[in-house]
């Protein structure tokens, strides 16, 4: 199998529209300013596991995000539809991923690549029941219908799909993210 594509899920940090739960905490520009900081993180990241990537943008042009990551980075546009409709157009093989996962290491996305080698699917499972990656080495439509994305349930519930379609898959190691903000105690650097 060719190496799977990094395909990061990036929003432009927008006061008001970037990272809404911390908000409260941080306020809106210091929301913004923090998920810039967690798209560069997972932006150096990439980089550092020597695997292909491409970032599916949303929230800005083009050339919004090509100015602010640089004319190097692939850009592809997310395009309307809930979040299982946005993942189910990246072409396999893929390891699809946001920016919310400041634990996340190269060696999460070499290893997630050589999952690929041994099971139809991989999946990073994060600790509030979802998962901050999700690698498949060809498309699985069933996956990214009837869930209840940002939900506790969307990890359980797709290892219960995989299972019901006899899908062979491989977990790694669990991560947290950072969405509200109880989280961030995790993570005092970022608000350095």
């Amino acid at each position: 199998m060719t190496d799977p594509t990094i395909a990061l899920f990036a929003k432009y940090p927008v006061p008001g529209l970037a990272k809404t739960r911390l908000a409260p905490m941080l306020g809106e520009e210091g929301a913004a300013a923090l998920h810039r900081r967690l798209v560069k993180r997972t932006m150096a990241t990439m980089r550092q596991s020597g695997l292909p990537f491409s970032v599916y943008f949303t929230g800005a042009s083009r050339q919004d995000f090509a100015d602010w990551l640089g004319d190097d980075v692939p850009l592809v546009e997310q395009r309307e539809g809930d979040l299982g409709e946005r993942l189910a157009r990246v072409a396999s093989p893929a390891i699809l991923l946001g920016a919310d996962i400041p634990g996340l290491a190269a060696r999460h996305l070499r290893d997630a690549a050589a999952a690929l080698e041994k099971h139809d699917v991989v999946i990073g499972p994060a600790s509030d029941g979802g998962y901050y990656l999700i690698g498949f080495g060809k498309e699985y439509p069933f996956l990214w219908r009837g869930l209840e994305w940002g939900t506790e349930s969307v990890l359980a519930d797709t290892e219960r799909f995989l299972q019901a379609h006899s899908v062979s898959y491989s977990l790694l190691d669990e991560l947290d993210d950072c969405d509200r903000p109880e989280d961030l105690a995790k993570w005092p650097d970022l608000l350095a």
